[in-house]
């Protein structure tokens, strides 16, 4: 017989076929479905399925007494009460590695966007401008990419850096052991430094508005911020002040706080570009975090240490 999986994330219909094969699942990827999934099947429920923003609570974790894995179908967990989950001997484990590519491309995606306008110019050039009427934008090659976390995602980003022949900086709490790159002590610092400044750091409070007014001041009126990691980790009303007043020159978000509800502060300005947290969504990107949680899930359920623990 196979365990019960309460999904709390939507995915498309092959995902949960896939994962299908290894339980019975209780779908419930809204907050109305997801109370009255844990109230009915609460006491059959093994497994868990979420992401870092979705998580689960303390409160849940309690009203499912057969709870023993919970799975963050990403790499971030910020949401899940790890503590409280550790302390009931749940085991933990996430998607570590299997979308860093797709953030990393999108990263740069949404950099080259706003230094070089291109949204701007596409609707310029659909109303009949020509380029001797348009200011002419930065060069994003040879600049200086300063790197707020320097995990799976943040190297994948160095690397892409490395291609567009930039001299690269980071900052992480510490030094990461056999790094070549320069490292920063302060993300203030690294700002001052840098010409790019990219977000790839995990979310939580311990990042809470790491990237605040007094960090956009040291980036400086030519300076790019892009965001890829949490919204909660970039201060939205300081952001939109300094691209007003013109303290930084423009910013690329894939998150932001409030999600999903776009930025009000933000959404009337030319010099930035969102999207709506798809960075590490793609078809590659979702077959291998599902075939990642499969292959945990199996371990688990065999008695075997799982592949990617929390």
């Amino acid at each position: 017989m196979k365990p019960t999986l309460l999904m709390l994330i939507s995915l498309d219909d092959a995902s949960r076929a896939s994962i299908s094969t290894v339980f019975e699942i209780v779908y419930a990827p809204d907050a109305g479905q997801r109370a009255a999934a844990i109230g009915e099947h609460g006491g059959a429920i093994r497994a868990v399925l979420t992401n870092g923003t979705t998580g689960i609570t303390a409160d849940e974790i309690d009203r499912l007494p057969k709870l023993e894995l919970i799975s963050a179908l990403g790499a971030g967990y910020e949401n899940l009460a790890l503590e409280h989950a550790r302390a009931r001997g749940i085991v933990l484990v996430n998607g570590a590695g299997t979308n860093d590519h797709c953030v990393a491309d999108h990263a740069f995606a949404l950099l080259l966007a706003v230094v070089r306008d291109i949204p701007q110019l596409d609707q310029a050039t659909r109303t009949g401008a020509w380029r001797d009427n348009l200011p002419k934008r930065p060069n994003v090659s040879g600049k200086r990419l300063g790197i707020v976390g320097l995990g799976n995602i943040g190297e994948k980003i160095a690397r892409r850096g490395t291609g567009f022949e930039m001299e690269i900086g980071y900052h992480n709490r510490k030094p990461r052991e056999g790094s070549a790159l320069r490292y920063f002590d302060s993300v203030q610092a690294l700002a001052q430094w840098c010409d790019f400044l990219m977000v790839a750091t995990p979310g939580g409070a311990g990042t809470r508005h790491l990237i605040d007014a007094t960090v956009l001041e040291a980036l400086g009126p030519s300076g790019f911020v892009v965001n890829v990691s949490r919204g909660s980790v970039l201060d939205t009303a300081a952001l939109a002040r300094a691209l007003t007043a013109g303290t930084i020159a423009g910013a690329g978000l894939d998150v932001y706080e409030g999600e999903p509800k776009p930025p009000a502060d933000l959404i009337g300005l030319h010099n930035v570009v969102l999207t709506p947290h798809v960075g590490g969504r793609s078809p590659e990107a979702i077959t291998a975090s599902v075939d990642n949680f499969i292959d945990n899930a199996k371990r688990h359920f065999a008695g075997e240490a799982v592949l990617t623990p929390i």
